[in-house]
């Protein structure tokens, strides 16, 4: 079906023929522009096929047509090899299966669009897993690491994706179904009909390796063999260097061709690959602290002794990145001081005693090189926070302010590792003699360094230095005779410099493979031979200029459209819930790009930039994109470039309102407090309609509600109403009740739980009027309301409340405000007031907990009962806060244990999941994790959730009844 009548009758035939979508509107195009590169290319249009027919049918009809294709899964390739001027063919989605494991013979047949992690998951449960291991390993595909020939930090021991393809099965671009695997190929050829196109890929790829002047150019050419990270061209030396060409070397397999190949060759349909015996049981990381990254290279070479399974960098501008980032600064609990460079040695064994053995044998014998201060030895699950530090560095180096980025330019290097240092040294001396510096981060144990200078792309002198240090490395490089691309592949960054690295005679040869197997150059062209000028069809214009932005919210030292260009493409927002995490709810349920996070900054980031409008957010386009975002706000702690989409969308609601106007239904939604006020004095007429389900659902179309979603009722009394009749406890342990409005009329029980609760436990609860939250005017982009109330709460409670008498929430949605969106709103006179008074606004979670570890409250006061909670946690808690304080708080009983559900977004999300043309997603998004744990439960467990929308949805997707910690603990007292 075709998503638009904005096409060519080229492709509105194709669309006719095919099961599957083919989109050719400006959204679209837009969002598959880019990939995790610098560069953007508007593509044909985008295709989504369906079943292995469509693909069939595309591919053929492409030949017919002479229609570029581009092959595509996860897009986060990092050299452009999925963006241009073609019909980009999306197997994301539909082509995700895992088709045999064979614990046997050790091989599993897969789809390519399988994601890498999903895949160990599954193949764990047979003792078995796949090694190559890329940092974008919880999105990544094996398409895409088939085409891209991905390694990974364990490559020393598991090497690349070549070394695992043992069959590939596929199409060639004139439609011919094609296998490809273990053979001799002499004897296939004999078996091939004259003038097809299997027999000239055959006959004239082992006619040109049989040539003995051609074989000696390759061996002269060609990086060092001792460098097993190579993907420079088309991998012709290891088609040479096997038994049909030479006795007893490998087996000959086009499949080696086709690892790093880019799509450019076979479009793959199914990979079989050879897959490992779990690894040993026990690891152990020695992460060795040195003053310079000289030391830490050095130190390397020890470490290579001891047959580590990784070792691993992060220099000192890595690291600083980490200070700035929520969930970064948790994972940096062994860095000790401010090294120059960590060296992270991973150790297995299983053995856990040699396993510390071994690791003190390393510290021992660095140190007795004087390389090296502090060597922590980590071990279990705080393995995880480690190697989520390092493999966060690709996405934090965006999170510098202003234009100047680290540019993926020249971060792809390898070298023998034993040239490391002084390439290293070498590569330094070239960035400082122009004026540049460089993060240096990844792949020390195989000669890999992912090193990105910081480059301001959008002037003219940056398009120069792009193409400048680009030609300076390839020499060094050259120099070495190593590989100007050790794993992110050639695309369209560094095929310019194939000739100088291979030399001109092997550059034609692989011209010339291409035309064998893609004479019409369908598939993926302009890859890795022919490209353009590796300066060309880039993300940002030399000297683009962009108006001054008048915006609600304050984004540090950026502007709105900087703070969307943080994405750099790196796609950590398409992790499929098995990886966990919280965003992108939306994508996790339905596998489209448009709705990932990096698809919404791609968008703001496209019209901010070029749009002709006055008012550049007033596009429908824009307002597509953003419509499924549920400001969970899982994108400003996991996206590692921390870009805050939730606030993006209330900025954007905002300026596109000030245009179009404001619905209805925002209004309604907007003004809940004073609506509710108003229908409180009457509840039980409010109650009496939203409590029939006959009623209900005429009033919820009324409103623009979905009719099968229930609503909430208001309570007989409101909390307000409540504390108002009622005298307080006098105490030395105070602390001030921020009243939400939420809790005040919805949930009141609730709220007089959390004061009870807190008064048993000897505090005195203060409540005073004060302004609400503004929760609901944030959402719905009324950024005026909220900024006034924002203002008047700062001002209300900066000079009462402190950190002996802080301002306890109960709503997380409501309470975080004060955390996250009211230092960026009020005025600038108050900011510094505001955040110091964010420091002492605590959800009753935190608080509680605080007040444990300080002792002031005793598990004693709560009874001996054994219960199990199941505890989903609120996003917005999540991400601003922790839900550590939580598990700590509803562990107060003694015999009360508490696990975390691994759920993401419960999908409800405010209004969300209310509204008509939303319900049913936020259905989806519950039915991924949350309804079926909960579900699975028996009904003497507690289910624990502290935002009121999260128990709303699961009681409408399981009827649980879910309870707020403050119930929980208040009928847990003795």
């Amino acid at each position: 079906m075709l998503s638009t009548v904005e096409t060519t009758p080229v492709l509105a035939e194709l669309a006719e023929k095919i099961q599957g979508s083919l989109f050719t509107d400006t959204v679209m195009r837009t969002l598959y522009a880019t990939d995790a590169s610098a560069y953007r290319e508007m593509p044909l249009g985008v295709v989504i096929p369906e079943t292995q027919k469509d693909l069939e049918t595309i591919i053929r009809f492409a030949d017919q047509h002479a229609l570029p294709l581009i092959p595509r899964t996860a897009g986060t390739s990092l050299a452009g090899q999925v963006v241009g001027k073609a019909l980009i063919v999306d197997v994301s989605k539909f082509f995700n299966r895992i088709l045999e494991i064979n614990e046997e013979e050790s091989y599993v047949w897969v789809e390519p669009g399988v994601v890498r992690d999903v895949l160990n998951v599954e193949l764990k449960k047979h003792g078995l897993f796949f090694g190559p291991e890329t940092s974008t390993a919880n999105r990544a595909m094996i398409g895409g690491m088939l085409g891209n020939n991905s390694c990974g930090s364990n490559s020393v021991v598991y090497g690349s994706t070549r070394d695992h393809v043992l069959e590939v099965e596929g199409y060639l671009s004139d439609g011919t179904l094609v296998n490809f695997s273990s053979e001799n190929p002499f004897e296939t050829l004999k078996g091939l009909k004259e003038g097809t196109r299997l027999h000239t890929i055959y006959a004239k790829t082992l006619e040109a390796l049989s040539d003995s002047k051609r074989q000696q150019e390759i061996q002269d050419e060609f990086p060092k063999p001792s460098i097993h990270r190579r993907n420079t061209g088309y991998a012709v030396d290891m088609l040479l260097n096997t038994d049909a060409f030479e006795s007893k070397k490998a087996p000959f397999n086009f499949c080696a061709l086709l690892a790093g190949s880019e799509g450019t060759l076979c479009f793959a349909t199914k990979i079989k690959l050879h897959v490992d015996k779990l690894p040993p049981k026990h690891l152990g990381l020695v992460c060795a602290h040195f003053n310079t990254i000289d030391e830490a290279l050095r130190a390397n070479l020890i470490a290579l002794k001891f047959n580590p399974s990784a070792s691993e960098l992060m220099d000192h501008y890595i690291l600083e990145c980490t200070k700035a980032n929520p969930e970064q600064r948790q994972n940096r609990f062994f860095v000790e001081g401010d090294p120059g460079a960590i060296l992270v040695v991973e150790l297995l064994s299983d053995d856990p005693n040699e396993l510390a053995s071994q690791a003190k044998e390393v510290e021992k014998a660095m140190l007795s090189e004087n390389l090296g201060y502090h060597f922590p030895y980590i071990t279990g699950e705080n393995v995880k926070k480690v190697w989520d530090l390092r493999k966060a560095g690709l996405g934090l180096l965006s999170n510098l302010p202003g234009d100047e980025k680290a540019v993926a330019v020249i971060e792809d290097t390898a070298v023998d590792v034993n040239d490391l240092p002084a390439f290293i040294a070498e590569f330094n001396v070239i960035l400082s003699e122009n004026n540049l510096y460089c993060v240096h981060y990844a792949h020390a144990g195989s000669g890999e360094l992912h090193l990105r200078p910081i480059i301001n792309l959008k002037t003219k002198e940056g398009h120069k230095m792009f193409r400048h240090i680009a030609e300076e490395i390839a020499r060094l490089v050259k120099k070495y005779k190593g590989s100007l691309s050790g794993e992110h592949g050639d695309g369209r960054l560094r095929g310019e410099f194939i000739p100088w690295m291979v030399g001109e005679s092997n550059y034609q040869l692989m011209r010339e493979l291409k035309s064998w197997w893609d004479p019409k150059g369908i598939f993926n062209p302009n890859k890795i031979v022919d490209t353009p000028p590796m300066d060309s069809f880039l993300r940002y214009e030399a000297g683009q200029i962009t108006p001054d932005f008048k915006t609600a919210f304050r984004y540090q030292d950026q502007d709105v459209l900087q703070h969307a260009e943080q994405c750099n493409g790196s796609g950590d927002c398409r992790k499929t819930p098995i990886s966990g995490g919280t965003m992108c709810p939306s994508f996790m349920a339905t596998r489209n790009e448009k709705e990932t996070t990096r698809a919404r900054a791609n968008i703001l980031r496209e019209f901010l930039t070029r749009s002709p409008q006055e008012n550049r957010f007033a596009h429908e386009e824009i307002k597509e994109v953003m419509d499924l975002c549920l400001a969970c706000k899982g994108c400003k702690s996991e996206c590692p470039s921390n870009v805050d989409v939730a606030k993006l969308k209330m900025e954007f609601l905002y300026q596109y309102q000030k245009e179009k106007g404001l619905p209805i239904r925002s209004w309604l939604v907007g003004h809940f407090s004073s609506i509710s006020s108003i229908a409180s004095k009457i509840p039980f007429a409010y109650n009496l309609v939203m409590g029939t389900p006959f009623l209900r659902r005429i009033a919820n179309r009324i409103v623009g509600f979905h009719p099968n979603r229930s609503m909430p009722l208001l309570a007989n009394q409101t909390l307000r109403a409540w504390l108002k009749n009622r005298p307080s406890i006098s105490s030395n342990k105070a602390v001030f009740l921020f009243v939400d409005e939420f809790t005040n009329f919805n949930d009141a029980e609730v709220g007089r739980k959390a004061v009870l609760l807190l008064e048993a436990l000897g505090y005195e609860v203060r409540t005073l009027d004060h302004p609400i939250s503004g929760r609901s005017f944030l959402s719905k982009g009324m950024l005026d309301e909220a900024k006034e109330l924002a203002q008047k709460n700062v001002e209300l409670w900066s000079d009462l409340v402190s950190q002996e008498v802080p301002l306890v929430g109960i709503e997380p949605s409501a309470l975080l405000t004060f955390r996250d969106e009211y230092p960026d709103l009020v005025s600038e006179a108050w900011v510094d007031r505001a955040k110091e008074l964010a420091k002492n606004v605590l959800l009753l979670e935190e608080f509680i907990a605080k007040e444990l570890e300080a002792k002031r409250i005793s598990p004693n006061q709560f009874t001996q009962e054994k219960r199990l909670i199941k505890l989903h946690g609120h996003c917005q808690q999540k991400s601003i806060s922790s839900l550590v304080p939580a598990k700590k708080a509803l562990s107060l009983p003694p015999n009360y244990e508490v696990q975390l559900i691994p759920s993401g977004c419960c999908g409800m999300a405010g209004s969300f999941g209310y509204e008509k043309e939303h319900y049913d997603l936020s259905m989806q998004i519950g039915e991924l994790v949350l309804f079926p744990t909960v579900r699975a439960q028996a009904p003497e467990v507690i289910i624990a959730a502290s935002g009121t929308s999260c128990r709303h949805q699961i009681h409408d997707g399981t009827q649980r009844e879910a309870k707020h910690t403050a119930e929980i603990l208040f009928e847990a007292l003795v």
